[in-house]
């Protein structure tokens, strides 16, 4: 049943799956849990700091994926409200004293209205033009950050330090072990909405348009709408990960968010599979590991050897890395009908 059809109906999808999809999925979810919870406690500093970084770049994938891979919307302006709610954070926490937890909700809300502000001029663009407005937006951001209008908040170009929050009721932890938690708590909570979200009437709603725009403004569709609710909720995530990463920093500066943020989230996105929220994560520790790797060959031809690195995988896994997850969920389907 398409999403045209879900949207119609009003129904939940038919379920094509074998159970024994489901079962596997879950099992694996339950089994990443467990690592990602007990990978702090063998790991050092600087380790616990990158798989950090990999968790908040995992948000603002999986913001992208539901922006692309649900709604058909490509981006190239993500890392100007991953910057927005960066800046909000700092600012709120440094300024005016907040706490840095109740930062995030009010990073995520300006950049959602962001967001959606931003969504409607654009929803006479499609494709490639949208994708060079967002990219636009991207490109003009670090400089409005060194306006000196918002010199005073902003810091210029200087930018703004933040002291990393401790860990709460004198618990025995490193501050990176506890913002750790704390990001990976909030990171879980968000993956949660994001699939329940494109579970809903307006996930498959947002799904119908990506498959067929005309189709679903036929049948009934609000396409305005729900484009511009998509472009919303993508930013507002956005900015939630650009908080995060502000704290987990301590340190915000205009030329932190270029558009070379924008392509590595959208890189990440391609790596991890389009539309298979599952693999934001395994896009975020490409875009975080694999630099370092290329280094590691050779420190003069690093940007050749990331190169060859993405090529090849865009060779074998076209589809990124939802096709291994589903080359092995076959495996072991095959496996426990022959057993």
């Amino acid at each position: 049943m398409s999403a045209l059809q879900e949207v119609v109906n009003d129904t939940q999808p038919v379920e094509t799956t074998p159970k024994k999809y489901m079962a596997l999925g879950n099992t694996a979810s339950i089994v990443v849990v467990l690592l990602l919870c007990l990978a702090p406690l063998v790991a050092k500093n600087f380790i616990i700091f990158q798989m950090t970084m990999v968790l908040i770049y995992a948000i603002a994938v999986l913001a992208l994926n539901i922006l692309t891979g649900g709604s058909g919307q490509f981006s190239l302006g993500q890392s100007a409200f991953y910057a927005v709610g960066a800046y909000t954070s700092a600012i709120l926490m440094e300024n005016f004293g907040v706490n840095y937890a109740l930062t995030l909700p009010i990073s995520g809300a300006i950049c959602f209205i962001c967001g959606y502000l931003f969504g409607l001029p654009a929803l006479r663009l499609s494709g490639i033009y949208l994708a060079l407005a967002t990219f636009a937006l991207a490109t003009a951001m670090p400089q409005l950050l060194k306006l000196h209008y918002f010199e005073h908040w902003t810091g210029g170009v200087q930018g703004l330090v933040i002291t990393k929050p401790d860990a709460p009721f004198g618990l025995p932890m490193s501050q990176d072990m506890w913002l750790y938690y704390f990001v990976l708590v909030v990171s879980m909570a968000i993956y949660v909405a994001s699939v329940n979200l494109l579970k809903s009437r307006s996930g498959r709603a947002m799904m119908a348009i990506r498959d067929n725009e005309i189709a679903a403004s036929a049948m009934g569709v609000d396409v305005a709408r729900y484009k511009t609710l998509a472009f919303g909720i993508s930013a507002g995530i956005t900015g939630v990960a650009g908080g995060l990463g502000a704290i987990a920093v301590q340190f915000v500066a205009p030329d932190s968010y270029t558009i070379q943020l924008a392509i590595a989230l959208f890189l990440g996105m391609v790596v991890g599979g389009v539309g298979w929220l599952p693999g934001s994560i395994v896009g975020a520790a490409f875009i975080v590991f694999v630099p370092n790797i290329a280094e590691g060959f050779s420190k003069g031809l690093s940007g050749a050897v990331f190169g060859v690195i993405l090529v090849l995988i865009i060779f074998l896994l076209p589809h990124g890395s939802r096709q291994i997850a589903y080359t092995v969920q076959n495996w072991v389907h095959k496996l426990g009908r022959r057993a």
